[in-house]
């Protein structure tokens, strides 16, 4: 290997390289953050002609060039851009209003993030586009809910609360050969840990709020499309008007330089805890593919390079009232509806309300976890405390 050249080396040392020019940032290590939205013109006939790298700053600056080049180093040489966006739900909904119109059917995998869902049903619906939610596991059986009229197959793998395992080689062989896309919510592996691009996903999505972020200080969004679907994600982006603001820009670009190092402490951990987990009494199942005895484990191992720290568990049964007591007594633990962050948290989850295509029945009470960059001893002990509240609440 090359290692003098980008293309050749390694991801860790990409994510650290790109998108930086100490020459043109006066020798400083990290590039400045540009507020602003108006952009001169030296002359009129430059004016006339829109001729000069930046134009708006809705449209971009030297910074968000910044964090688009690293992500693109991260992403591959299957990525021909990178939209940045406000949110994770942006990133869905811009790729979303982009790709499709009225009278298009859509096929949407059904442990999808539950906003996702909503937009589907809501936005889409009344727009005109029909939407069909399918098992995790149907494989190349989605053959046979293709119609006439699909445009896109969204798929998250694995699901950020039940964890099933799509296989989106499979999904994304099918799809092809019917000339439909297919969209992929990388948010739970990142790029670095699995480079959906790669594996026939047309347009791949995150919510940088979480793992690029890193620090749960900072909403984002990216859409990584392919050279096929990359002049549709940025006209969409153009019309829709989105942008995020510089200072998250600056954030999320810092939180790509440590990602691997974050992502790798959350992969040990969150697989020590899993362990540690599953051979507890009083849970029933852990639900996260990087464990060998998950149903998800085959395809994890073949396509993704690493896992992160956010896993779901079914306890054993339980009233909610013990399960509440357990939750209260953690202190390392958060209860919070995020996660990619450096703490620790815990929420109960219930998917039976909204799943369509699949019967969401564990047999318990559930709890989806995120691992910080806590000492797992600690989360351990804390653990440790949460089922002994749980137990004298029976």
């Amino acid at each position: 290997m090359d290692s003098s050249h980008p293309a050749q080396q390694h991801a860790e040392t990409r994510l650290v390289t790109s998108g930086r020019d100490t020459k043109a940032q006066k020798g400083f290590v990290n590039p400045p953050v540009f507020h602003g939205s108006t952009v001169l013109y030296p002359t009129a006939e430059d004016l006339h002609a829109h001729r000069g790298e930046f134009t708006y700053g809705r449209h971009g600056t030297p910074t968000t060039r910044a964090f688009q080049d690293t992500l693109m180093a991260l992403e591959g040489p299957q990525c021909a851009g990178v939209g940045i966006v406000p949110s994770g739900l942006s990133a869905i909904s811009t790729t979303l209003l982009s790709v499709l119109k009225a009278g298009d059917h859509i096929l949407v995998v059904d442990n999808i993030y539950r906003p996702s869902r909503n937009f589907c049903n809501g936005m889409l619906a009344r727009y005109g586009v029909e939407t069909t939610y399918f098992d995790p596991l149907i494989g190349a059986g989605i053959e046979k809910l293709f119609k006439p009229n699909t445009r896109a197959v969204l798929v998250e793998a694995p699901g950020s609360q039940s964890f099933e395992m799509p296989d989106i080689r499979a999904i994304a062989h099918i799809a092809h050969a019917r000339d439909a896309l297919v969209i992929d919510d990388n948010t739970w592996a990142t790029p670095l840990y699995h480079r959906s691009l790669e594996q026939g996903v047309d347009i791949s999505m995150q919510a940088a709020t979480k793992y690029i972020g890193g620090h749960s200080d900072i909403m984002f969004g990216t859409i990584s499309a392919n050279a096929k679907t990359w002049p549709q994600i940025t006209e969409g982006i153009r019309l829709l008007g989105v942008c995020a603001g510089p200072d998250d820009v600056f954030l999320a670009l810092r939180g790509l330089r440590t990602l691997s190092v974050r992502l790798a402490q959350h992969h040990r951990s969150g697989l020590e805890m899993a362990r540690w987990l599953a051979a507890r009494p009083e849970v029933a199942r852990v639900l996260h593919p990087g464990l060998e005895t998950d149903p998800g484990h085959a395809i994890w191992k073949r396509d993704f390079t690493g896992a992160s720290g956010l896993f779901s568990i079914v306890l054993k049964p339980a009233p909610q009232s013990a399960v509440d007591a357990m939750l209260n007594s953690l202190k390392l633990f958060g209860m919070g509806f995020s996660w990619g962050g450096f703490e620790s948290l815990a929420i109960p989850f219930d998917c039976d309300a909204y799943r369509t295509a699949t019967k969401w029945a564990p047999g318990g009470p559930t709890l989806r976890l995120h691992i910080g960059l806590e000492s797992v001893d600690d989360l351990k002990a804390d653990l440790d405390r949460g089922f002994a509240a749980l137990k004298a609440a029976l």
